[in-house]
């Protein structure tokens, strides 16, 4: 997909690319650090349709919501000829007694055979983190395995 990279003098930098539908969908990063996520007119793919001005922490939310199921996918994509190999997003809840310790305090691996191989936390990937890794509400961890070892590994992570 391509992306078109448009210097706006005075304002910033507009990122943003073609749809299927032939609308545009972007970012505009101003120069004092703003966001805005922008979609275009259906009819004028230059004309503004929508502008919704993002803090960075709804910014980091959005690439959550949108960079996780992408892992994700490529992953299955990866795994799809290894019969019982599974991928799964697995979300650190508000109530999860693992909110604020380490993956490793988890004993997920021992306990159910699962690897975490990333987790997307405010918009970033941490591939392959270590046992250390401090988990915090909000993130998703990216988990590969059976699907009775992901089953277990949610449930730890709800229940403890």
């Amino acid at each position: 997909m391509n992306v078109e990279v448009t210097p706006l003098p005075g304002i910033g930098i507009r990122k943003d690319f073609e749809l299927s539908t032939g609308r545009r969908i972007g970012v505009v990063t101003h120069r004092d650090g703003g966001t805005d996520l922008i979609v275009s007119k259906k009819d004028d793919p230059d004309a503004c349709a929508a502008s919704v001005p993002l803090t960075d922490e709804e910014a980091a939310v959005l690439g959550n919501l949108l960079g996780a199921p992408q892992l994700v996918s490529q992953l299955r994509e990866e795994h799809r000829d290894l019969p019982g190999i599974n991928t799964r997003q697995l979300p650190i809840t508000e109530d999860s007694p693992f909110d604020g310790r380490t993956l490793g305090e988890t004993a997920m691996r021992t306990r159910t055979g699962v690897s975490v191989v990333a987790v997307m936390r405010a918009g970033q990937v941490y591939p392959s983190p270590n046992p250390d890794f401090n988990l915090t509400e909000g993130d998703l961890l990216v988990a590969v395995g059976t699907s009775d070892g992901l089953d277990g590994a949610a449930k730890i992570l709800h229940h403890g």
